[in-house]
């Protein structure tokens, strides 16, 4: 069974040079596979741009890291404004293909949701299924956009996990910058 985490709410400053991130300025969001769940990590540009700056060269991107499960910009919302969930598609996709060939029980669960989530949205469609030497149920399934075949491990999720991570996904998107 996948362990359950939670995913710390952004402090409403940057990660790199702890300052606060100002309502309605732009700002880099980052997501990560930490030792205690998924963490989301904000920057301000210019420090995201150091960051990419001070990279070695014979390592991967700061975006690109293997822990790295997604990287986006977005906007800080007003704090009285209520916060909309707005997911760009090709996100979503980006994180799909991204957790592809994982076998971390919280990566699998997460890309189960993900897999839900766009096949509602029409992006991925279900082919059919099979079971593993062990048991475990594959779905098989095509992006339709790019005309590719993926299979996604059914973890066994119930309802009541499915929207613990569902909720993980959006705390992730659109984040927490009340004080």
């Amino acid at each position: 069974m996948a362990k359950d985490f939670k995913i710390a709410k952004t402090q409403g400053l940057c990660t790199r040079c702890e300052q606060a991130l100002n309502e309605e300025s732009p700002i880099v969001c980052l997501a990560r596979l930490g030792e205690d769940g998924i963490v989301r990590e904000d920057y301000h540009p210019p420090c995201w741009d150091a960051i990419v700056a001070e990279a070695p060269a014979d390592q991967p991107a700061p975006g690109e890291a293997e822990d790295v499960l997604g990287l986006w910009h977005s906007i800080v919302p007003k704090k009285e404004e209520k916060k909309k969930l707005l997911i760009d598609d090709a996100l979503l996709i980006n994180f799909f293909q991204r957790l592809d060939d994982t076998d971390e029980p919280t990566r699998i669960a997460f890309r189960y949701v993900l897999a839900l989530i766009l096949m509602r949205k029409k992006i991925l469609v279900y082919l059919g299924s099979h079971r593993d030497d062990e048991g475990t149920e594959i779905w098989q399934m095509r992006l339709r956009k790019f005309d590719t075949t993926h299979d996604v491990i059914d973890p066994g999720l119930d309802e009541d996990r499915i929207a613990e991570v569902s909720e993980q996904l959006g705390e992730i998107m659109e984040g927490d910058f009340d004080e």
